[in-house]
């Protein structure tokens, strides 16, 4: 018999990489992830796309957490917000001059794909009470983890539940199926200051020491089908 884990409390899609994100009621999901996540991407003249790090693929530009973005209804290229949260008319323009490089641009995905690791992370209330417990002195939130979905899991759920998922798939009443597949490995961008956030690197020292510097889950898309705050998840 299915056993169920937990349920939708959140989720968010975040149309623009690095960048906060939208709640959803509802949400698509296809082979990609779910629709619209990490569709576009603030890329430089030399094709690497801005992130909180520098690597092959990206190239770290400070302050991108500190913008918002959100699709809407249509998939037709997203709507920016500034640190105020005050919406962007020109998105490539705002770009050039908050970043103060002039190479930069929004684009949308092509060949190069803009996840970090696999397209879908879940994290557990009871994974991100743990994190509240263990540093104090932060103030904790989800946001910092970008999870695209958080999962109310039941009164006496240990933290890291979700390590005992990998090799198994979730699966929800409309249809849609994750496979979980491992852990999602953490970087300074947990710590970083965004809207209403302060800076805390301590978060990301503590996860180094205590869990390897691995949290919450990531997964693939097994079946697509749709998620929606409520969802009761279950394991098979």
């Amino acid at each position: 018999m299915p056993e169920i884990v937990g349920v939708v409390e959140r989720l968010w899609r975040y149309p623009v990489k690095s960048m906060g994100g939208e709640l959803l009621d509802t949400v698509g999901v296809e082979d990609r992830g779910l629709v619209g996540d990490r569709l576009y991407a603030v890329r430089d003249g030399a094709g690497k796309l801005g992130s909180g790090k520098s690597t092959r693929r990206f190239r770290r530009m400070d302050g991108l957490l500190r913008l918002g973005a959100r699709l809407g209804p249509r998939i037709d290229g997203p709507e920016l917000f500034d640190p105020l949260g005050m919406p962007v008319p020109d998105a490539d323009a705002f770009l050039r001059a908050y970043l103060e490089q002039e190479d930069v641009a929004l684009a949308r995905e092509d060949a190069v794909s803009h996840f970090d690791e696999l397209p879908v992370s879940v994290l557990t209330t009871a994974t991100l009470e743990w994190v509240a417990r263990a540093v104090p002195s932060a103030v904790v939130d989800e946001r910092r983890f970008r999870p695209n979905v958080l999962l109310r899991t039941p009164p006496g759920t240990p933290p890291f539940v979700e390590d005992g998922w990998y090799g198994r798939e979730g699966r929800v009443r409309a249809g849609a199926r994750l496979a979980f597949v491992r852990a999602s490995t953490r970087c300074v961008m947990v710590g970083v200051a965004q809207p209403g956030l302060p800076q805390a690197p301590e978060i990301l020292k503590t996860i180094a020491h205590e869990r390897d510097g691995v949290l919450g889950a990531l997964a693939t898309v097994a079946r697509s089908g749709r998620l929606r705050v409520g969802d009761a998840l279950s394991l098979a």
